[in-house]
């Protein structure tokens, strides 16, 4: 199993980076199978928030605004000086 596992990434390793990426993905999407009734659930889910959206029910956010408030999520924050 080992070589066989050695001659696939070797294989791998001459594909485009595009192809690297759709096989990446494809290896991801096997380990998370789903099961036709969660599909559905979140069919439904989907279309129900794409509804909701299009009623102006749920409010919308532009990329930019999306974008900045995760930067200032992830911003790292100043270091403290010792309280001890």
């Amino acid at each position: 199993m080992q070589a066989l596992l050695a001659q696939i990434e070797e294989q791998a390793r001459s594909l485009s980076a595009e192809e690297r990426a759709m096989l990446a993905e494809t290896k991801l999407e096997s380990l998370h199978s789903s099961t036709p009734e969660i599909q559905a659930a979140w069919d439904e889910e989907i279309a129900s928030r794409l509804a909701a959206l299009d009623r102006s029910e749920m409010p919308s956010f532009s990329a930019e605004e999306v974008f900045a408030e995760a930067r200032l999520l992830t911003k790292p924050l100043a270091p403290e000086s010792d309280h001890f």
